[in-house]
């Protein structure tokens, strides 16, 4: 078993804000605490080296999470584009995500008014000036201007100093107005020319990255789609009005709609299922008729791709063969090649373009899956959990993978945070009736792995679970890194989270359930409860005894919050006798049946009392032994008057026989009100 890394090695810093997701100013603190300190040389150099790969791990990981929910935007604007009815929706929808996965403050489209001569401003998100969202300006004014004339991408970090576009007392008004100063502009082509621009700015200096300007590419060219595709549909009902006469027009403008549609539809249809681009191809050659191949970069034909990308349409190359450049983000990753007609309608040339657009998204979305693959393959514990009959080589290989090893004893342990200050769970079994498993780790976007029901039992009468998504999140983050350094696995469950984690030669689940309550709360810094199962011999062979140790575990934490140990650890073995309840139904363990005999036979006609009188004796009799078979404080404690208190244990005597208060007889009774307690507690 790996030993937990100190705090005094120079990693353990670092890794305890990689943890946390600190921000990355927070990474020169334990640099300049070393420093402060008169730190050797040796250590400050060593920090310095964790300081650059923690730096390193915590980009990476942002950019992970900032490439997924780029390539989330991209789909659902495919989406919006497959159900195309109303263009204002669908431009505003693009301007929206443009805006919040680039985190500006403001993001606008303008379109070219070629009837006018000049510009207008056509969908703004985020502006507060009404100056601004009625701009219009002509032609060449601007920053806009200068993207429009070069068909390029510009930024500015301070626009009213930036001298290489013609400023205009029109222009510099609104955007004062609006308090722009960071811009970012890109064209939006339509084949060869610029029908407008899409920004994205803040009030403040910024700088924009390579990627954020090839997204907002990326978000422009689904416009320039949406605003052709309107246009077309548009130009499509002008002339079918038109031409009501002309039979012989009729169909064959109707054939060309019914096939532009055929290959939207399909072409939509594969993007959203996930297909690849030998599926585009297939699609698009089985309604040219002819033959589609997409090629890399290196196996396209160079001279006929330059040519596709300058002119942004698709080029004969030779007597028989067009090409459309397959782009993104002024990256060249492929080319689409039609072979076999000698002369292409533009309605079929604009059909072998959009599908080379499709195929540039989807050369996108396969890089982004292959980097969330591995967060996708790491849920082998839910498949343990949920599927006990997995083929054990098949666990073994996923394993693998992840640096674990199944076939070595293993300890299911139920982690759960606790409210500040108050005890209360947050996370972990619901209180009583109608409660159920909790839900994920923290909701809305970016989100962790959802909630699952297995072996949940019920929480201890007084508990109150807070809905707090923060702690939960937490929670799985640090349960997710402890895994990952002690080659275990860890899921978030029932509100909760669940790990599986390997027990090394003389160590116990009792202790480790203690360490990892420590080790979580330090991370989470709170309270952290965990309940521990027996240990799993090899998880791999029998994986049907880790949803049962896990069930096991969620009794213990029960237990725990039951008896006054919230934020603590502990396993079965560490309640002595008790330990036999929570053992539950587990192989080799008892059934409960005896325990539940044994209050029945102790205090069970004061519980039938209860039952059908509505009466509070055992209650009484809890509070009664707590204070120390003392009336007084039996009856400051239930906030009765005493002779409320005398009158109940006058009826419990009637009940339990005149010696129920004997030294033996009340150990016996003490013993049967807390196991009836806890058997509540863990669903008996």
């Amino acid at each position: 078993m790996p030993v937990p890394m100190p705090d005094d090695r120079p990693e353990a810093p670092y890794l305890e804000l990689l943890a946390r997701g600190a921000p990355a100013e927070a990474y020169e603190r334990p640099v300049l605490r070393a420093r402060a300190d008169k730190a050797p040389a040796d250590r400050l150099a060593a920090l310095e080296r964790a300081k650059l790969l923690a730096l390193r791990v915590r980009g990476e990981l942002e950019g992970r999470r900032r490439r997924e929910a780029e390539l989330s935007a991209l789909y659902e604007t495919a989406h919006d584009l497959a159900g195309l009815r109303d263009l204002d929706a669908v431009l505003q929808a693009i301007v929206q995500r443009a805006r919040s996965l680039l985190g500006t403050e403001v993001a606008y489209l303008t379109l070219n008014d070629p009837t006018a001569g000049d510009t207008y401003m056509r969908v703004t998100d985020g502006s507060v000036s009404a100056r601004f969202q009625q701009l219009r300006l002509g032609m060449g004014e601007g920053l806009g201007g200068l993207v429009a004339q070069t068909a390029r991408p510009y930024v500015t970090e301070s626009y009213f100093h930036d001298p290489r576009f013609q400023h205009t007392h029109t222009i510099d008004a609104g955007v004062r107005d609006e308090g722009l100063v960071a811009i970012l502009g890109v064209p939006l082509v339509l084949g060869s020319g610029v029908i407008g621009v899409l920004f994205a700015a803040d009030r403040r200096a910024r700088v924009f990255e390579r990627e954020q300007t090839a997204l907002l590419g990326s978000f422009a060219a689904h416009a320039a789609v949406a605003i052709d595709t309107a246009h077309l549909l548009a130009e499509t009902r002008t002339a079918l009005a038109e031409l009501e006469a002309a039979n012989e027009i009729i169909r064959d403008r109707s054939r060309v709609i019914e096939r532009a549609s055929e290959v939207h539809d399909r072409l939509t249809e594969l993007v959203l299922r996930g297909g690849g681009v030998h599926d585009v191809a297939d699609a698009v050659a089985e309604v040219l008729s002819g033959s589609v191949e997409f090629l890399e970069v290196d196996a396209a034909p160079a001279a006929a791709v330059d040519r596709s990308r300058a002119d942004g349409h698709a080029v004969r190359d030779g007597e028989e063969d067009w090409v459309a450049a397959v782009s993104a983000g002024g990256e060249l990753l492929g080319a689409l090649v039609l072979r076999g007609h000698p002369r292409l309608d533009p309605m079929d040339q604009r059909t072998l373009e959009r599908a080379a657009m499709v195929t540039s998204l989807l050369q996108l979305a396969r890089r982004s899956a292959g980097e969330a693959e591995q967060r996708v393959r790491g849920e082998l514990l839910d498949d343990l959990l949920d599927t006990p009959d997995r083929e054990p080589r098949l666990l073994r290989e996923r394993a693998a993978r992840l640096r674990a090893d199944l076939d070595t004893p293993h300890v299911v342990l139920a982690a759960g945070i606790e409210a500040p200050d108050t005890g209360t769970p947050t996370t972990g079994p619901g209180p009583g009736p109608g409660s159920g498993p909790g839900g994920p780790p923290g909701s809305g976007p970016g989100a962790t792995p959802g909630s699952r029901s297995v072996g949940t039992p019920a929480t201890a009468p007084g508990s109150a679970p807070a809905e707090d998504a923060e702690g939960r999140r937490r929670l799985w983050s640090a349960a997710s890194h402890l895994a990952a350094t002690r080659h275990g696995l860890a899921a978030a469950r029932d509100g909760g989270t669940v790990l599986l984690l390997p027990l090394a030669d003389g160590d116990t689940a009792d202790a480790l359930a203690r360490r990892t309550a420590r080790q979580l709360g330090t991370a989470v810094h709170a309270a952290v409860t965990v309940g521990a199962s027996a240990p799993v011999p090899a998880p791999a062979a029998r994986p049907g005894e880790v949803a049962a140790g896990y069930a096991e575990a969620r009794r213990c934490l029960a237990a725990l919050r039951v008896l006054g140990r919230a934020g603590q650890g502990a396993a079965a073995e560490d309640f002595g006798f008790l330990g036999l309840l929570l053992a539950g139904t587990r192989e080799g363990a008892p059934d409960g049946t005896g325990v539940q005999d044994f209050v029945t036979r102790t205090v069970g006609a004061v519980i039938d009392y209860d039952e059908r009188r509505g009466t509070e004796l055992i209650r009484t009799l809890d509070a009664y032994f707590a204070g120390g078979m003392s009336p007084a404080r039996t009856k400051d404690a239930l906030h009765v008057h005493v002779n409320t208190v005398a009158q109940r244990l006058e009826r419990v005597g009637r009940l339990l026989g005149p010696d129920w208060q004997s030294p033996a007889r009340s150990l016996e009774i003490q013993l049967a009100l807390r196991l009836h307690r806890l058997a509540s507690a863990v669903g008996y």
